[in-house]
């Protein structure tokens, strides 16, 4: 079994993307808006924010109340995204749920979409005319290329189906010429599914949801999932029954969630560096 070290992958890609914020002279800003609070939230936050002071990034959150009404908010968000002093936006998802999801996250406008969750960067996506991608597509895909990886005629299981992991990693593999099973809330027996794949990645917050009886030996396996227990951060998968049946295996923290946060700076400076 191997370890998938995002931690150590992403601190050359911010190392890559300090360079060339140095080289090229970008003055950047990101401005990340948090609408209630969240615990997983303030962690990926904290974690944004130290990479932004990293590579040389100038870092600004605004913090709305979820007691706000949904007009105020909108009204504040979009103040927010239409000042040019800020280079990147972020919506912290997942958001109260009072609040209209995708018609908040469309409020970006797609030169500082750099989480790619509006219906218009999606779009060009789904289209594959984006000049970025979504960053835990992008940190995923790039692990298994170094970690030499192929997906080609593989069978991969998704578990979640959410716009941040499942959906567009979906259209990912799919485009890699993977055979791809996506698992939801509604779906029976995940264990049906999970047996049967070379690559089974998690991402929907459970804590130890994929267990070591359900994969079979030789498999990938790739933790996209974040929960807090005992106020220790834990993935889906029970690493310590799965990590004697993988081959490969990331590691939560220090896996997916370093790469998904150097991938979104890699976003903003493409975004910025036309």
């Amino acid at each position: 079994m191997k370890i998938l070290d995002g931690k150590k992958l992403a601190e050359k890609i911010l190392h890559n993307i300090k360079r060339k914020i140095a080289r090229k002279h970008l003055k950047l800003t990101l401005a990340i808006i948090i609408v209630g609070e969240n615990r997983i939230s303030q962690i990926f936050i904290r974690q944004k924010e130290k990479a932004c002071n990293l590579v040389g990034i100038r870092f600004q959150l605004f913090s709305l109340s979820s007691k706000m009404s949904i007009k105020l908010v909108v009204k504040e968000i979009a103040k927010i995204t239409h000042n040019p002093n800020y280079s990147g936006i972020i919506v912290q998802l997942p958001l109260p749920k009072k609040f209209p999801q995708q018609e908040i996250l469309n409020l970006i406008p797609p030169e500082k979409d750099i989480d790619v969750l509006s219906e218009v960067s999606l779009g060009k996506f789904y289209a594959k005319t984006l000049l970025i991608s979504p960053p835990t597509v992008e940190g995923i895909s790039r692990l298994l290329a170094t970690y030499k990886i192929p997906i080609k005629g593989k069978n991969i299981v998704l578990i979640g189906a959410g716009d941040l992991v499942g959906l567009p990693l979906a259209l990912w593999f799919l485009g890699g010429k993977a055979t791809v099973s996506v698992a939801h809330k509604f779906t029976k027996d995940i264990a049906s599914l999970t047996k049967k794949a070379d690559v089974v990645v998690s991402g929907v917050g459970k804590p130890n949801l994929v267990k070591g009886t359900m994969v079979k030996k030789g498999v990938v396996v790739i933790d996209a999932g974040t929960s807090q227990v005992k106020g220790k951060v834990t993935g889906d998968i029970d690493f310590e029954t799965v990590a004697k049946k993988a081959s490969f295996i990331t590691p939560v923290p220090g896996g997916v969630g370093p790469m998904t946060v150097a991938c979104l700076l890699e976003n903003l400076v493409k975004l910025n560096s036309k």
